[in-house]
């Protein structure tokens, strides 16, 4: 983690923890990140990427525990409307990306305590097809 990073409070450290996470993952599985926190009026687009041909507009989740449901749980209606406004905005500001058809996807990843284990381990899970275009 940057340095600049020791000042924020610790859950905004965390979520800029689980982004980077999320965005190695995309490019471990061979995805070209080309924009993180796209913010507009109409929202903001956590992670931009283009794999096999496709954009993938990702929305990252933290959840500390799974007792208020999953990462993907928290996506509901209304943040599918803001995620898809702030993608439409994107693609008329970006005629280059606009060619690619697009995928909702959603990490979500949560931090998982083990008996054998002092620290906690990181869990990540990537819901392809999380959601449709929300027009």
């Amino acid at each position: 983690m940057a340095a600049a990073d020791t000042t924020l409070p610790k859950h905004l450290a965390l979520g800029r923890e689980a982004e980077e996470l999320a965005a190695q993952h995309l490019i471990a599985s061979g995805a070209e990140v080309l924009l993180r926190n796209y913010r507009r009026r109409r929202g903001e687009l956590d992670i931009v990427a283009l794999h096999r041909g496709v954009l993938l507009i990702v929305e990252v989740r933290l959840r500390s525990s799974d007792s208020h449901g999953d990462g993907a749980a928290s996506v509901d209606r209304f943040k599918q409307r803001k995620i898809t406004a702030a993608a439409q905005q994107l693609l008329q500001q970006r005629r280059d990306l606009a060619r690619y058809p697009v995928r909702f996807d959603v990490i979500a990843l949560s931090r998982r305590h083990s008996a054998n284990c002092a620290t906690a381990t990181w869990h990540l899970d990537w819901m392809k097809h999380a959601f449709e275009s929300s027009r």
